[in-house]
Parts: structure tokens; sequence; C-alpha cells
């Protein structure tokens, strides 16, 4: 199994990559960035599966909320 999350200093984990390749995980992505899945899938294909870079080219921030206080 491997880990495809991170921990940041603050303690909390974001995922490494957009995986698309169930649609569970295309649901998950394309609700994170509030967009459709279909954007999601074009953005993955055209920029990669960073989840930053995929965020920037949707026009989103990354990780797109608060941290927790």
């Amino acid at each position: 199994m491997t880990d495809d999350s991170a921990q940041d200093r603050t303690g909390s984990t974001e995922p490494r990559a957009v995986n698309t390749a169930h649609a569970w995980e295309r649901a998950y992505w394309a609700r994170r960035f509030m967009v459709p899945v279909e954007q999601v899938e074009a953005a993955v294909a055209e920029v990669g599966d960073e989840p930053a870079r995929v965020a920037a080219h949707l026009g989103r921030d990354w990780p797109g909320h608060e941290p927790a206080t």
C-alpha cells in the first residue's frame, strides 16, 4: 500500500497526488476543487497529478481550506 499523503508542520495531512483511477477518487477531487469531474481529469492530463499544480490550473487555492486552530 502506498502513502498518498504528506504531513506538514501543522500536523495535517494532504494527498500527494490527484489520483483519478477510480470513480470515487474522481468524485473526491471534483468536490475538493469544486469543479466537474471532467475538469479534474483534463487538468491532470495537462499538468500532472500534483495537487497544487492541478489546483492552480483550475484557478483554485491549495489546500483550499483554512487550517484548524
